[in-house]
């Protein structure tokens, strides 16, 4: 019976000091830090309303100007981004999802972005970019200082310059087709000035809206015959079709011209613009900005000042057109 007895004592003074021993067994500092680390790491939550070119080097800007100021993707930020694939429900979706992880800073790529942002956030700063018309689109009253919680970068194309660069190329220019996203309020702000300095200039101005990226080859089709020269703005819904432009311009010997630089490089004849990797990197700086404890009220929108000629010689020929040597000459660009 003795001998069962400390069997038993010993085994339970065993139980006993393991049991003990593993309360006082520190966590690992991984388990306990983590937390605290995610509490602590900058949060950006980027929405884009479509996938093209333009925008995603603006995406590519914004990217690369907070990693030169050390903050890093998966090291130092947490950087998440979606696109809205063009429709502007989704991008409201998008901007409602964001706004309940809470991050420090929403920046919003293009117009119909920007406006599903700032209607949802009531207490996120917002960041636009590549907005043509930020008052038209009713995301500030103002663009010095415009109070509140939302400021950014500008795309405005200069469309004096524009019609100018299209007559010098097309002297006999007589009517512009323009094909654009009638529900975008930066298209819209876009094409009256593209009417107003089509007045100014004696010329005429041929309209083809569309809803949706599906219509925009019959928008196309619809100028031919009615219009010299079709001019692409900086329409999200229209340059994220814009192949189907160029070969209704290829077939029909009409001059295509766009709104920004990174279309040329796709195959319309030219364009006197800024890189959108440059509207980036300018948004960037103001999200760092916020992110170092500005207010955004205070940080007054702002525009790309340097403006880029790119020419594509083999898109013009393509089209029946002789670019001049007045303008291969000056060409900051010459795409092959």
């Amino acid at each position: 019976m003795t001998l069962r007895w400390n069997s038993f004592s010993s085994l339970l003074s065993t139980t006993l000091f393991v049991a003990l021993n593993w309360g006082c067994t520190p966590q690992t500092p991984q388990d306990s830090s983590a937390p605290a680390a995610a509490e602590t790491m900058p949060f950006v939550a980027v929405t884009q309303i479509v996938e093209h070119p333009a925008l995603d080097a603006t995406r590519d800007g914004i990217q690369d100007e907070l990693q030169a100021a050390g903050y890093t993707t998966g090291g130092t930020l947490t950087w998440k981004w979606e696109s809205a694939q063009g429709s502007p429900a989704t991008a409201a979706q998008i901007a409602s999802a964001f706004v309940a992880e809470k991050p420090d800073v929403i920046v919003a790529i293009a117009t119909p972005s920007a406006q599903a942002a700032v209607a949802a956030s009531t207490d996120i700063p917002v960041i636009f970019s590549a907005v043509t018309d930020p008052v038209a689109a009713k995301l500030v009253e103002k663009l010095d200082r415009p109070g509140g919680l939302v400021t950014g970068v500008s795309d405005l194309s200069p469309i004096d310059r524009h019609v100018s660069l299209m007559q010098e190329i097309n002297p006999n220019l007589k009517t512009i087709g323009v094909i654009y996203n009638a529900g975008e309020a930066n298209a819209v702000s876009l094409v009256n000035l593209l009417k107003d300095q089509a007045q100014i200039k004696g010329l005429s101005v041929e309209e083809a809206t569309v809803a949706n990226s599906s219509g925009v080859v019959t928008a196309a089709q619809n100028l031919v015959g009615k219009a010299d020269v079709i001019y692409v703005p900086t329409d999200n819904t229209v340059v994220s079709a814009l192949e189907s432009v160029i070969q209704v311009g290829i077939d029909n010997k009409i001059g295509i011209y766009s709104g920004d630089t990174d279309s040329v490089e796709r195959g319309t004849i030219a364009s006197l613009g800024f890189d959108y990797y440059d509207v980036g990197r300018q948004t960037g700086k103001q999200v760092i900005r916020i992110l170092e404890g500005e207010s955004p009220g205070n940080i007054s929108v702002e525009s790309v000042d340097t403006l880029k000629l790119y020419v594509n010689p083999k898109a013009a020929e393509s089209m029946g057109v002789t670019l001049p040597t007045s303008v291969l000459d000056r060409a900051d660009a010459v795409v092959d």
